[in-house]
């Protein structure tokens, strides 16, 4: 064998030295390859789904009855006629001052209220059937004649005020016991958006099932005399609120269009969304936009 064809012991050391680099540079190249690449963070930007709400009523708020926490607020401490949200206090007195079986009459004074609600002099109704057919109804002779079996109006409407102060309605006074106008510059009630969630609070945390019926958009009830009445719900949206718990309507000349309504979102969280100064029909629409304001807000908290 020609010697000359055999390589060198320094060749064979380079050419050893030469191929563990090459296979290390192998090795490193595939683990890099196939290591996990660094996950990119994505920054989650939060957006206030009641930023750019375009609403027309001129007061309203969104409250969180269980966090005790205001989710929305525009003008909420306008003192503004309330009109028939009016009968929530009404309601509220006559059940936390007297049995809800009491009986009352419908007198011929009651019946001499605006408006017509289908009620006849001398029908008798329990106490607790009349409150769920005038808030849903928003009956102003069911709400008189509910006052005058307490003596007098004036009586009353004194409890009333006692009441709203009671429960920190600081800047809310009740002139009569149905919320019509007085007259075409002096409102039946005023208040604030601020002060009706506080009432609304209150009820539903002291007298849960006072506003049951008026999540209904209607039912019949009968009275004493078996005379048989339907309550169709004035309120016009109850359907398409997700849980609701509640809700009255107000509309005089002077107020505008009111609307309060409670839902829940969640079991056992109650929001309040109240709405002063709008419109007959928009009113309706100014508390849909807010409802689905706090879903959203509820859903993706900041």
């Amino acid at each position: 064998m020609n010697d000359k064809l055999l390589a060198s012991p320094k060749e064979i050391k380079f050419f050893s030295v030469l191929g563990g680099i090459l296979i290390i540079l192998i090795i490193s190249v595939f683990v890099l390859g196939t290591a996990e690449k660094p996950k990119k963070v994505v920054e989650k930007i939060y957006i206030n789904p009641f930023e750019h709400l375009n609403l027309v009523a001129d007061s309203a708020i969104v409250f969180d009855v269980r966090m005790n926490k205001i989710l929305f607020s525009k003008n909420a401490e306008e003192r503004l006629p309330l009109a028939s949200l009016t009968k929530l206090m009404t309601a509220l007195v006559a059940v936390s001052n007297a049995s809800e079986n009491n009986v009352v009459v419908i007198s011929p004074q009651a019946i001499k209220s605006e408006g017509d609600s289908g009620l006849r002099v001398g029908e008798r109704w329990v106490l607790r059937k009349l409150v769920d057919f005038l808030l849903t109804t928003s009956s102003n002779d069911g709400a008189s004649a509910l006052a005058l079996s307490f003596g007098t109006e004036k009586n009353f409407v004194n409890l009333m005020n006692i009441k709203a102060d009671e429960i920190g309605m600081k800047n809310t006074y009740y002139f009569n016991e149905t919320g019509i106008d007085e007259n075409l510059e002096k409102g039946g009630a005023y208040g604030t958006a601020r002060d009706t969630s506080t009432l609304f609070a209150y009820i539903l945390k002291n007298y849960p099932n006072l506003l049951s019926a008026t999540a209904q958009p209607k039912f019949v009830v009968s009275s004493l005399d078996n005379i048989l009445h339907t309550a169709k719900n004035t309120d016009l949206i109850t359907e398409n609120i997700p849980g609701i718990k509640g809700s009255k309507t107000g509309f005089t000349d002077l107020a505008g269009g009111n609307l309060v309504v409670a839902f829940d979102p969640e079991i056992g969280r109650p929001i309040v969304v109240v709405v002063l100064a709008s419109t007959a029909k928009d009113r309706f629409v100014d508390v849909e936009k807010l409802v689905e304001a706090s879903i959203k807000s509820i859903e993706n908290p900041l």
